[in-house]
């Protein structure tokens, strides 16, 4: 089985048992857009900038600018769970355009056992989300060079590790030389009052096939949080 994304927001199911050629897709999976939400904004935030495929095979997790959104192969109407990521960043599509902001591609990374969802934002933090129902309440971490370092974070925006409800990260390995520093016209604020900057990005991240630790690029430094 072969997925690819697109940049309109659409995901393409190929059995390679059909046919060796990929011009012809046998599943095609997108949201319906809701009656009058469309705008200028609407087919860039909807590009697909990554996809993986769950290690059970049936499902694939998807990565646009607002949000992840989690699907099965088996239902083609739409996503069976959609995680809320920049949501708070939709008052401000205007100005992410203007400063490419919006252009930017977050990987997306699932756990071995495909209880857990993985994604980047920027003020280098990254948010984990349960896929089970009563467990989908986002964890945000940090990847900084004090990763105990507790951030002035609001209630619905809690910083644990990735497996307990109530620790903080309880070893992370760094690996750094320097950092860029942050510029001072390039942050915003969410509706909690909590700043985030543009000019820090974590990207890339990747979750261990079988332990629960997740390897994630920040700049220029890679960090290895394990729970």
């Amino acid at each position: 089985m072969l997925a690819y994304s697109s940049s309109k927001g659409s995901i393409r199911l190929i059995d390679m048992r059909q046919s060796a050629l990929c011009d012809t897709h046998s599943k095609l999976f997108e949201e319906q857009e809701a009656p009058g939400s469309r705008s200028f904004f609407t087919d860039i935030i909807a590009s697909i900038s990554d996809i993986k495929f769950a290690k059970d095979g049936r499902h694939i997790l998807s990565r646009d600018y607002l949000t992840l959104k989690l699907w099965d192969i088996n239902m083609d109407s739409g996503p069976v769970a959609t995680f809320q990521v920049h949501e708070y960043l939709r008052p401000k599509l205007c100005d992410l355009y203007e400063n490419d902001s919006i252009f930017d591609k977050f990987e997306c990374c699932l756990s071995g056992d495909g209880l857990r969802v993985a994604t980047g934002s920027y003020s280098n933090l990254f948010r984990v989300f349960g896929c089970s129902e009563g467990s989908k309440e986002a964890t945000t971490l940090e990847a900084n060079k004090n990763p105990m370092r507790r951030q002035g974070l609001t209630a619905s925006r809690p910083s644990r590790s990735l497996g307990s409800p109530s620790g903080v990260v309880r070893r992370a390995i760094h690996i750094s030389s320097h950092f860029l520093g942050k510029g001072a016209d390039n942050s915003a604020v969410d509706a909690n009052g909590n700043t985030f900057d543009f000019t820090t990005k974590l990207l890339h991240l990747a979750w261990h096939p079988t332990e629960n630790s997740i390897a994630c690029a920040a700049s220029n430094s890679l960090y290895m949080y394990y729970a």
